[in-house]
């Protein structure tokens, strides 16, 4: 080493002590100053996304508030048809048919009210309504007319004809079982001690129609609901066909006092009380 280079470092060594000292404290004073200036907390600056950025950058179009709207008003039902009480006429269309009508009577609930003059019956159901059936009724000379109880019902019943009847048609069977051939078709009530029965029938084309030997027949299907509203020891009144009334006529409802009918031949039986006077001969439907 040179001695040129040897005194330099010599110098060096020999720098003052404050020197140094005062350097390192400008140091410590730069470091201090350095923290105090950075904020206590850095939150990361985080990059928005695609579709935030392009939301932050459409225009926002705030819709007016929409006035409350007026409740629709309630539908008004339309008023219903007024239904006329239906005729009493067998020869309308339609009048044969079971149907609820208006029907005015004193009678109890239940009571059957046979009007043989218009070919009706029907079933009291309260005071002012009656339903009502299209019936085949006894043919000239076998009209009969008064007052009988139901004794008992049969389904399906089983025919056997009387003598008396034999006698005039020698070819009926002397017995035919129930079933869907069978006169009496498929129910039958019996009318007191009488051999007069409300029934059935297997030629429904002769509903409405006088035809028959006394008895009441009805369509199957009708004197099936029949059997099933009708009660044994019901009332069953048969108005005389020359007094029978029609229900908008206005006529008296109960038929119990109306007088026998006087256009019946005198060798007809009458069923006025329960069971057939002796001098009468007992009848039975036939087809």
């Amino acid at each position: 080493m040179s001695k040129r280079a040897k005194r330099r470092k010599v110098e060096t060594i020999a720098l003052p002590m404050a020197a140094r000292v005062g350097i390192g404290a400008m140091a410590v004073a730069a470091l201090g100053y350095g923290l105090l200036a950075r904020p206590g907390s850095v939150q990361p600056v985080r990059k928005p996304s695609a579709p935030q950025a392009m939301a932050s950058s459409s225009p926002v179009y705030v819709a007016p508030p929409a006035p409350a709207a007026a409740p629709a008003p309630a539908a008004i039902p339309a008023p219903a048809p007024l239904v006329e009480p239906p005729k009493a006429d067998a020869d309308v269309p339609g009048a044969l048919v079971r149907q609820v009508v208006d029907y005015s009577s004193h009678q109890a609930p239940g009571t059957v009210i046979i009007d043989t003059k218009n070919t009706f019956l029907y079933l009291v159901l309260n005071d002012t309504q009656a339903m009502r059936y299209g019936i085949g009724v006894g043919r000239e000379g076998f009209a009969w007319s008064g007052e009988q109880t139901v004794a008992r019902k049969a389904e399906w019943p089983d025919w056997r004809p009387p003598a008396e009847m034999v006698s005039r048609q020698p070819y009926l069977p002397r017995f035919m079982a129930g079933g869907p051939g069978n006169p009496l078709g498929a129910r039958a009530m019996y009318l007191g001690e009488t051999e007069y029965r409300i029934h059935g029938t297997n030629k429904p084309d002769t509903i409405g129609k006088r035809v028959s030997s006394g008895c009441i027949r009805l369509t199957n299907e009708d004197v099936v609901d029949l059997y099933e509203r009708v009660k044994v020891g019901a009332k069953v009144i048969v108005l005389p066909t020359n007094a029978a009334r029609r229900p908008s006529q206005g006529a008296p409802p109960d038929a119990a006092s109306r007088p026998p009918d006087a256009a019946s031949p005198s060798n007809r039986p009458s069923a006025t009380n329960a069971q057939m006077p002796s001098p009468g001969p007992k009848i039975a439907e036939v087809q």
